[in-house]
């Protein structure tokens, strides 16, 4: 019993710690909710003051920006009243100037209205004088026109062709005192010997008995010989003599060298020809080498390729019209080397290009084409420069000639060819040349007569008057020239004279 007592005792204080603990909740949360009141009117209040002095602030702003607009509307109101007052001003005066104007092309019109009166009046007055003038000459005014014209034609091309001739010889005047200077300081700087014709060698014997033993037993002697040295040996009737003949003169020389070791030595038979012919082929290989060394040092040209010096060297045994080919290089090169001093040109590339000019002699009759062309592709493959190239390739003219030096290569290898002594020239090759001359000149129309006089170095030409005036004869001297430039080879230069006159004749009776 006193258990049951003590659990609704504990069961009663329970439930009323219980009530007692909800009751003060309620009285906590009634406070809460008073106090968030109060402070959402604190909110409210402080909101509703700052809302209307915002609207105040925005109000104020709004009457300042309205006053400023209606301030600068003020302003671009004035100006635009004073920019209509100039306007205006400017409107005035130009219908004023516009008056004024209109009133002075008036004037003008009525001027002009006068003005063509009177043209008319002249016009009508010329066509007056022009038709008495014709029917006084008795020629119409195309006729008197062409009359002028033909009379003012002839005048003028007969002072142009003076005038031509004036100014020709003024420059040829100075181009040849000039010249003349340079090419007078040039040869007199250089001492060269004349040379001689040679086409052929000519090896001594010392007794004809000699000739049977180099012809052999049945021609066996002679036949080898020719055999290893390819070129023609001639044994004839010239006393204690024999000639050897080839195209190659590296080959000429080989022989000749090889025979006089034959017959200085008298042992001769096959086995032994063949080894002096390799003994003499070595001797002229490395003589090739030291004459091209031996120019290329006298020339003051350094830095050539081997093979450039020993296709140089090779012009030793070169002739053309008896001139010796490594000689006329030698002197070619000095006189390029004078003439670009001379001139300001570069004397490196003109001695260069003077002494290689005519180095395609060398091998012209083993390759096909010219001289010129096969030295200067021979020289290219060797890494000769380019300046230097174009002044072997184009010493006669077979492409143009891009440096001043190939012009001063040009000029040395004309007067180092055309010097006295130089060269010499076969008759048959003389006749053929002045004929050739002569025919050039007959080609062209209006030429009655040519003469080549002077042993071909001049060629006079005789023309029609009444179809070649003053200015047309000038005209065909150059044109001739330049053909002969053009289809010939001569050394030096060839001189083109156009006579012409007009014969009249009447007899007294």
């Amino acid at each position: 019993m006193e258990i049951v007592l003590a659990l609704v005792g504990l069961a009663i204080g329970v439930g009323l710690g219980v009530a007692v603990y909800i009751l003060y909740e309620r009285s906590q949360e009634k406070n809460r909710i008073a106090l968030a009141e109060q402070e959402a009117a604190r909110i409210t209040k402080e909101a509703q003051s700052l809302a209307q002095k915002t609207v105040v602030e925005a109000k104020d702003e709004a009457l300042r920006l309205q006053r400023d607009a209606e301030e600068n509307a003020k302003k671009r109101r004035i100006e635009l009243e004073r920019e209509s007052d100039r306007l205006q001003k400017r409107r005035e005066d130009l219908d004023s100037r516009f008056e004024k104007i209109e009133l002075r092309d008036q004037n003008l019109s009525k001027r002009q209205s006068k003005i063509d009166k009177r043209q008319n009046e002249l016009q009508t007055m010329y066509e007056e004088q022009k038709a008495v003038l014709e029917r006084v000459a008795e020629m119409t005014r195309d006729d008197a026109r062409s009359e002028l014209l033909n009379m003012v034609e002839a005048d003028a091309r007969q002072d142009m062709a003076r005038r031509i001739r004036e100014v020709e010889e003024e420059i040829k005047i100075e181009a040849d005192n000039r010249a003349r200077d340079i090419i007078a300081l040039a040869i007199q700087r250089i001492a060269s010997e004349h040379v001689n014709e040679i086409a052929v060698s000519v090896v001594p014997l010392p007794s004809d008995e000699m000739k049977g033993r180099i012809i052999g037993r049945n021609g066996r002697n002679i036949r080898s010989f020719e055999q290893a040295t390819g070129v023609d040996v001639v044994v004839d009737d010239t006393p204690e003599a024999v000639t050897i003949s080839s195209f190659d003169p590296v080959r000429r020389e080989v022989a000749k060298r090889s025979l006089e070791k034959l017959v200085l030595d008298g042992r001769i038979h096959p086995a032994r020809i063949e080894k002096l012919v390799a003994d003499a082929r070595k001797d002229v290989e490395r003589t090739i080498r030291e004459e091209g060394e031996r120019a290329a040092y006298e020339a003051g040209v350094p830095g050539l390729h081997n093979e450039v010096i020993k296709l140089l060297g090779r012009l030793k045994f070169r002739t053309s019209y008896g001139q010796n080919q490594l000689a006329h290089a030698i002197e070619t090169a000095h006189i390029a080397g004078m003439i670009a001093a001379e001139l300001g040109a570069d004397v490196s590339i003109a001695k260069a290009g003077g002494l290689l000019h005519d180095i395609g002699k060398a091998i012209d009759h083993e390759i096909e084409g010219t001289h010129a062309q096969i030295g200067a592709d021979f020289a290219k493959r060797y890494g000769v420069p380019e300046r230097i190239v174009n002044s072997i390739a184009s010493h006669h003219h077979e492409i143009e000639q891009e440096y001043v030096e190939s012009l001063i290569v040009e000029a040395a290898d004309a007067i180092s060819g055309a010097r006295p002594g130089a060269r010499r020239e076969s008759l048959d090759t003389y006749i053929k040349r002045v004929k050739a001359l002569e025919d050039i000149a007959k080609e062209f129309p209006g030429v009655e007569q040519s003469y080549a006089l002077q042993a071909g170095r001049e060629v006079r030409i005789m023309v029609k008057p009444e179809e070649i005036d003053d200015l047309a004869a000038m005209r065909l001297a150059r044109d001739i020239s330049k053909r002969i430039e053009e289809s010939m080879q001569y050394p030096g230069q060839i001189k083109v004279t156009i006579i012409r006159e007009t014969r009249a004749v009447d007899y007294a009776k």
